[in-house]
């Protein structure tokens, strides 16, 4: 049985913090293109099709994000 190394890990956390910065980035870049604030029309006036459509725009960035990373 080979032993463990900490190089895959390490790689493994890397990759998934530019994940999370480039999904972040991504959502200001949104947020700043809208005309509205969404966040506070999710979290205030309840927008339940608003919601849905940001939770698809980060699924569908998050698949990205992970096809970009694993090749």
């Amino acid at each position: 049985m080979e032993t463990l190394t900490m190089r895959p890990i390490l790689a493994s956390i890397i990759f998934s913090l530019i994940g999370i910065a480039i999904l972040l980035i991504t959502y200001f870049i949104i947020e700043k293109l809208t005309p509205e604030n969404t966040w506070s029309q999710i979290s205030k006036n309840n927008n339940v099709a608003l919601a849905i459509v940001f939770g698809a725009f980060i699924i569908g960035i998050s698949m990205i994000i992970s096809a970009a990373i694993h090749g």
